[in-house]
């Protein structure tokens, strides 16, 4: 598991919170946690399409926070390895979602991999 201390896990941390409080209030949030809302339709299509029996608007909220942005970390930004975007979501569903969250969001990650691959 990630240490605490680690500031890109801190950074991401805040970002989930973000996304997964904007869904229920209006709200001032940093500039990563806008341009990934900017993207939301783009990223709720591509995890809609990972995951075709898992409608997006059914996903737990914080699952789906998690999974747009490593998404967005994995198709549009592109600034880390992709096993390391992909280790940190599993790390923060273990953090912040339930007993099936880590391997949802792994799964559907791998798909998105897959098929960002193969286009």
């Amino acid at each position: 598991m990630k240490t605490s201390s680690d500031p890109r896990h801190k950074k991401r941390q805040s970002i989930i919170q973000e996304l997964f409080s904007v869904e229920f209030h209006n709200q001032r949030v940093r500039p990563e946690t806008t341009k990934i809302m900017g993207q939301k339709i783009m990223l709720d299509k591509i995890i809609q399409d990972a995951a075709p029996d898992f409608p997006v608007e059914k996903i737990n909220k914080i699952d789906l926070a998690i999974l747009r942005l490593a998404t967005c970390e994995l198709l549009i930004d592109k600034k880390e390895p992709e096993h390391v975007v992909i280790d940190e979501a599993v790390e923060l569903a273990k953090e912040f979602g339930n007993d099936t969250s880590p391997s949802f969001v792994n799964g559907v990650l791998g798909h998105i991999l897959t098929y960002a691959k193969t286009t």
